[in-house]
C-alpha cells in the first residue's frame, strides 16, 4: 500500500443539511448532489488541496455498502474515535474559522486555545456530529 488518502467520507444524517454547512458555511467546492439515479448512490464530494476529496454520504447508504449497521450520531458525537485536522497559517485564522464554523451550524466543543504543546487552537463538531480540529502549529507553515 503507498501512503496516501485519496478520499476521506463522512456519514451524515441529513444530506442536504451537511451540503449546505460544508459548501454555504465552510466554502468547500463542489459540483453538488450527485448519484442520485443509483440506489443509496446519492453522495456530495468536496475538492481539497493535494488532490484528496471529502465525501458526505448518507449514513443508511455508507451502512448499506458495507454491510455493517447504521451507527449511531449520539455515539459520535459522545466518544470521538478520531478528528480531522485542518491547519491554518495564524492564530487569527484558527479564531476566524471557528466562527465561520459556529455560523454555519457547527458546535463548538472546545473554544480556540493556547494549546499545551505552544501551538493555538479549538475543536467543532459539524451537524452530523463529526470532529474537526482547527489549528495553528508554529513549527509548521500553512497558507489561510
Amino acid at each position: 500500500m503507498k501512503p496516501r488518502i485519496s478520499i476521506i467520507t463522512l456519514a451524515v444524517d441529513n444530506l442536504q443539511v451537511s451540503l449546505k454547512f460544508y459548501r454555504d458555511g465552510l466554502g468547500l467546492t463542489t459540483e453538488g448532489l450527485m448519484g442520485t439515479e443509483f440506489e443509496h448512490g446519492a453522495v456530495v464530494f468536496f475538492e481539497l488541496e493535494g488532490g484528496l476529496k471529502l465525501a458526505i454520504w448518507p449514513r443508511e447508504s455508507l451502512a448499506h455498502d458495507t454491510s455493517l449497521p447504521v451507527s449511531s450520531k449520539e455515539r459520535t458525537q459522545n466518544s470521538p474515535a478520531f478528528s480531522i485536522g485542518h491547519n491554518v497559517g495564524s492564530k487569527a485564522a484558527v479564531d476566524a474559522l471557528m466562527a465561520q464554523a459556529l455560523i454555519s451550524g457547527a458546535t463548538i466543543v472546545k473554544p480556540a486555545q493556547t494549546t499545551f504543546w505552544g501551538g493555538y487552537g479549538g475543536y467543532f463538531q459539524d451537524p452530523d456530529g463529526h470532529l474537526w480540529e482547527v489549528v495553528w502549529n508554529p513549527d509548521w507553515s500553512a497558507e489561510d
